[in-house]
């Protein structure tokens, strides 16, 4: 059965730090691109990075730009989100998606499986 599964999230004040992890079961994450996205409440879903399967190559959104890193581990099938200097504005359910692609998109609909969320909240 194919599946990614988040896991991470939780509360953090402003300027605090989470690590959010993907991982892939039922399928090997070494030939798909990976993405994370985020959904705040009453907002649309919205690319967070992505990561392609060849060559690492990464793009982040402007928003996230500086203060988060995506990486794999293809070892561990697993894709993580490090999330740094986070503002409240970052609070949202953050979902990983995989793309049997060479090249990483955020454009959400060429993204074959997704996982159920992972919630992160920024609040003092």
């Amino acid at each position: 059965q194919v599946q990614l599964v988040e896991s991470g999230g939780g509360l953090v004040q402003p300027g605090g730090s989470l690590r959010l992890s993907c991982a892939a079961s039922g399928f090997t994450l070494d030939y798909y691109a990976i993405g994370w996205f985020r959904q705040a409440p009453g907002k649309e879903r919205e690319g967070v990075s992505c990561i392609s399967s060849s060559d690492g190559s990464t793009y982040y959104a402007d928003s996230v730009k500086g203060r988060f890193t995506i990486s794999r581990d293809n070892a561990k099938n697993t894709v993580y989100l490090q999330m740094n200097s986070l503002k409240p504005e970052d609070t949202a359910v953050y979902y990983c998606a995989a793309e049997s692609a060479v090249a990483a998109s955020l454009l959400m609909y060429e993204y074959d499986y997704w996982g159920q969320g992972t919630q992160v909240t920024v609040s003092s």
